[in-house]
């Protein structure tokens, strides 16, 4: 199983929960640089520093270690090539023109909100305050792979919080609920511009009406190939729009591309080449001046081999020429004739100041012819 550059570039998900581990694969060199500037930017650590089951996962609520606040984050992706996790950015109090910006922090910096727990109070009987607690360590117990999710599923447990009991004890891990995604709200329809259900359902297709002639003969209705004849060569194939003709939209709303329509291409490709042959070598046999069956058939087929090289070529040489490559040729050719034309005139409008050695050819032989 290898690690492809595009599963690297798009390695940052918001997906709380893990189908594979390709995040612990090792990711080539040549993956991580860039070709242009323009490239995206694709990194990651080595592979024994990768965390393999993540316990901080986009939706939970964390706190980083250092931050004299203490404020409250809520996770918006994560990065698990790069050990990275994105936090929501939140507006400046006071200061809402300025746009939200998203930071990332490392793994290791992040801390799970637990929530406000009650602490115990020294004294009997008595609640102790709500405190905002953290966990300070996660343990995962009970990994399996869940077959009808296609995802793998454990417990995150917290083995150790922040801030300690002041009472002291042994504190017994509580399990922490991952986070649950928000179901997708299908967008706001609008009445005013959605169609109705009665228009939907009447029939607006109306089949032509054909004339019947006097002895009772309907006209033949106009084929759709004539139709499109007219359109790229309207002056040699004559067309009459008066006459009826049927609306053909089967080849226009069929998929060209599909899997039947690309077996009956290769089919008709292949019948054609078996029928080619097969005239190639006919023609050779009905001539052998001289030579053998078999060396007629040799010769049928190396010419047959010969027009399928041709039509290649001629085939590649047509998809070569696009039109913008058209259009480019035009445009030099169009700049080289220009130039020729204007070298022409520069020499056409050259004129030579009297000096000294300078003679016209033609009158240097008239002159030699008199003496």
């Amino acid at each position: 199983m290898s690690l492809t550059r595009a599963q690297l570039q798009r390695a940052t998900t918001i997906l709380p929960w893990t189908r594979d581990f390709r995040h612990l694969l090792p990711v080539p060199k040549h993956f991580q640089q860039r070709s242009s500037f323009f490239d995206p930017l694709a990194k990651a650590v080595r592979v024994k520093d990768r965390i393999k089951y993540w316990n901080i996962v986009p939706g939970d609520q964390i706190r980083v270690r250092g931050d004299p606040r203490g404020t409250i984050h809520e996770v918006l992706s994560i990065n698990k090539f790069t050990n990275r996790v994105y936090l929501r950015g939140s507006v400046i109090e006071g200061n809402q023109r300025k746009m939200a910006v998203n930071r990332s922090v490392h793994y290791s910096k992040c801390q799970i909100f637990l929530g406000d727990l009650e602490h115990k109070s020294n004294k009997e009987g008595e609640k102790g305050p709500l405190v905002p607690t953290f966990a300070r360590r996660v343990v995962v117990r009970d990994i399996h792979w869940r077959p009808d999710f296609h995802r793998w599923e454990w417990k995150r447990l917290a083995a150790a919080i922040t801030p300690i009991d002041p009472r002291g004890g042994k504190h017994t891990p509580n399990p922490i609920d991952w986070p649950s995604l928000d179901p997708r709200e299908p967008p706001k329809t609008n009445p005013l511009l959605d169609t109705s259900a009665e228009a939907v359902r009447a029939i607006t297709y109306q089949t032509p009406k054909l004339l019947v002639g006097a002895m009772g003969i309907r006209p033949r209705p106009a084929s759709e190939d004539e139709y499109i004849k007219t359109l790229f060569n309207p002056s040699p194939v004559p067309f009459d729009e008066s006459n009826p003709m049927e609306i053909h939209i089967a080849k226009e709303l069929a998929n060209p591309h599909g899997r039947a329509k690309k077996q009956a291409r290769w089919q008709a490709a292949q019948s054609r080449k078996v029928s080619l042959l097969k005239k190639f070598i006919a023609r050779e046999l009905v001539n052998l001046n001289g030579r053998t069956v078999r060396d007629a058939r040799a010769e049928g087929a190396f010419k047959y081999r010969q027009k399928l090289e041709e039509e290649r070529k001629a085939d590649k040489k047509r998809r070569w020429l696009t039109k913008e490559r058209l259009a480019k040729m035009a445009r030099k050719a169009k700049r080289k004739e220009r130039k020729v034309t204007k070298q022409k005139e520069k020499l056409n409008q050259l004129v030579l100041r009297d000096a000294p050695n300078q003679f016209i050819p033609g009158k240097s032989t008239s002159k030699r012819r008199e003496l």
